[in-house]
């Protein structure tokens, strides 16, 4: 396995970034799955926990008669993944150093670097905010029929193959601005509950170990969409696991991609 200490150093004296290659990508799934072998009922109950509260927020605008926001409930999903994912964080590295998961919770990882947490979690719903806005520009600037009601928006705008354009440009835009968050979050949150440093120095490392290992971190990126949206398709069910395994996992590429000096 290539684990060669990138050589570039800034000015600031930031972390070092390692090169990997694509073999550490299955490593960090190994490790994550073993993980959730070693504490299953810590890191699937707070699957179980991620599945309640989707399910919860779906059956709310379905009832509020909401559903159009469906499709973007599951994209925002994939921003604040990172964040909802802290309490795994936590768990790995408790476990990582051999320490009982009795006291290991969330909140307080939260608390060990919350103000620099506030303001990455800001960058990330800024970038949510930006994507909503362009997507509703596009589709004000291309969709030339008559409006459709809410009640028959997704059959008309996303099942009739009328409107391609459209998708092909919310597809852009949205992928766009999937890889601006890959970016800044891809190990933002684990190195800030791991380290006291501020948000920018966390998110300019994040950048360059994606920039550093961008071939493998792709692949990475890929999987995770894959994973996630294996979850999401089955009605959230998949999510009992695929958000365990790929939370242990990010620790574990965080590790991989940070090395302590």
């Amino acid at each position: 396995m290539q684990q060669v200490a990138a050589a570039e150093h800034s000015d600031r004296d930031e972390p070092r970034v390692n090169k990997i290659d694509f073999e550490n990508i299955w490593v960090w799934l190994g490790k994550g799955w073993g993980d959730i072998k070693s504490a299953p009922g810590y890191s699937l109950t707070y699957g179980a926990g991620i599945v309640f509260i989707s399910g919860l927020i779906t059956l709310l605008l379905i009832a509020g008669h909401l559903t159009f926001m469906v499709p973007f409930l599951i994209a925002c999903f994939f921003l604040v993944a990172p964040l909802l994912a802290i309490g795994l964080y936590q768990m790995s590295a408790h476990l990582e150093r051999g320490e009982s998961l009795k006291t290991c919770q969330a909140l307080e990882a939260f608390k060990r670097n919350q103000g620099q947490l506030g303001i990455a979690t800001g960058f990330l719903v800024m970038i949510m905010q930006l994507w909503i806005l362009a997507t509703v520009f596009l589709f004000i600037m291309l969709f030339n029929a008559p409006f459709p009601t809410w009640g028959n928006f997704i059959p008309v705008v996303f099942l009739s193959g009328e409107h391609n354009l459209i998708l092909i440009s919310i597809t852009i835009v949205g992928a766009f601005f999937a890889a601006c968050a890959f970016c800044i979050s891809a190990i933002t949150v684990p190195m800030l509950i791991d380290r006291p440093i501020d948000a920018f120095t966390a998110m300019r490392t994040s950048v360059r170990a994606v920039a550093v290992n961008w071939v493998p971190m792709l692949l990475w990126a890929t999987l995770i969409v894959l994973i996630v949206g294996a979850g999401l398709v089955t009605f959230y069910i998949g999510l009992f696991i695929a958000v365990p395994l790929v939370g242990h996992a990010t620790w574990h590429a965080y590790r991989d991609l940070v090395p302590r000096d």
